[in-house]
């Protein structure tokens, strides 16, 4: 009667270990000012901005490069799992609309490490982004101070060449 039951409980754990080492859930990016819900679309992820950070309820909601809500504000795009912990696809940068390559990888730690470029990756820099377990309004707007003190915007990634 153990057997069976230990085996249950050993097929149970690798199932949520499985189930916690996805790129899938919401993510706070490296800067700390905004959220970020990456989820199945079709075959392959996307991922949208569902949460920003602004210090006042006064302050208006950050507008893309054609003056549009950044709200629900969809950055990446056609993401299709590549290899074992590996998921290649677009990010847009919603500041001037250009779309760059990305690829996406959780790290040892579950963090998952996004990597935008130009071309190739090697052309390209890599953000930590971690999971973010609070809530996301409707409305995208969360009133709180930068949680990075000292950073600026990490929306989205501006390749630079490597070094």
């Amino acid at each position: 009667m153990l057997r069976p039951l230990a085996l249950v409980f050993l097929l149970l754990s690798a199932h949520a270990a499985e189930a916690a080492a996805t790129v899938t859930g919401f993510w706070l990016t490296q800067g700390g000012d905004g959220v970020i819900a990456i989820s199945p679309c079709g075959d392959h992820l996307c991922g949208r901005l569902v949460a920003f950070f602004l210090d006042h309820p006064s302050d208006r909601t950050p507008v893309d490069y054609r003056g549009v809500s950044q709200c629900h504000l969809a950055l990446i795009s056609d993401a299709r799992q590549i290899g074992a912990n590996l998921w290649k696809g677009h990010i847009t940068n919603p500041k001037n609309g250009k779309v760059y390559g990305v690829e996406l990888r959780l790290d040892p730690s579950g963090n998952l490490a996004l990597r935008g470029f130009l071309g190739v990756p090697l052309l390209g820099r890599t953000q930590t982004w971690t999971r973010y377990a609070g809530k996301v309004p409707a409305d995208c707007r969360i009133y709180a101070p930068n949680p990075v003190p000292g950073q600026s915007s990490a929306l989205p990634v501006e390749p630079e060449q490597a070094q």
